[in-house]
């Protein structure tokens, strides 16, 4: 999963949902650098991904990628569940998609002072190009995926892998179908189960 399906499954916190994004951005261990309920966010972020890994249907859909594109199926993939999210939004949330993503934007700029940088660069740039919305566009998918292939150690084409998740949609998409309702359940649970801190951390404040 990306941006997009991480901020849904941090559930309805504002910082939570800025931890979700920033487990892209994020590495190393946590230790009160950011605010408390966004380090809950980055932690579930970590976890999810693990889960998301492990589902036999995202292993078997991974094996069946051509040589060429296996090595970098799992990137492929999250970038492309996002966009089947983006156009299934409503199954998921009762918020339009465009109503959560102003709002998500909205409070991360209130985080300006502490994010990272490749995080500031998303929050400055996304709400003018609709950065989130934009996964609903199929025609831009291709263009994302070789933003991410620019940024690997040795720069890969991964729009040129578009075609073979379209020539695959079908079973893509039943995998998604398939993992969606499992990853909210497990989101959930993780959330709930997270433990409260019983001494205060210089993370403590919120965003504002």
């Amino acid at each position: 999963m990306n941006y997009l399906a991480h901020i849904l499954l941090s559930g309805d916190n504002l910082d939570s949902q800025v931890g979700g994004l920033l487990g892209d951005f994020v590495k190393g261990p946590l230790q009160g650098q950011y605010p408390e309920t966004v380090e809950k966010g980055i932690a579930l972020h970590r976890k999810l991904d693990v889960y998301t890994d492990a589902q036999p249907e995202v292993q078997n859909l991974i094996r069946t990628f051509s040589p060429q594109w296996r090595r970098f199926a799992g990137i492929i993939l999250d970038i492309t569940f996002d966009h089947l999210l983006a156009t299934r939004w409503q199954e998921y949330h009762s918020l339009s998609l465009d109503h959560f993503c102003q709002r998500f934007y909205r409070h991360l700029n209130t985080c300006q002072d502490w994010l990272p940088t490749r995080a500031q660069h998303f929050s400055q740039r996304a709400p003018g190009i609709r950065w989130l919305q934009s996964y609903a566009d199929k025609a831009l998918i291709p263009i994302m995926l070789n933003r991410v292939g620019e940024r690997l150690r040795r720069p890969v084409p991964l729009g040129d892998a578009w075609p073979e998740i379209l020539d695959r949609h079908g079973e893509v998409e039943q995998v998604f179908s398939a993992l969606m309702p499992r990853l909210l359940t497990h989101a959930q649970q993780l959330r709930f189960a997270a433990p409260t801190p019983t001494a205060p951390t210089l993370a403590t404040r919120n965003c504002r």
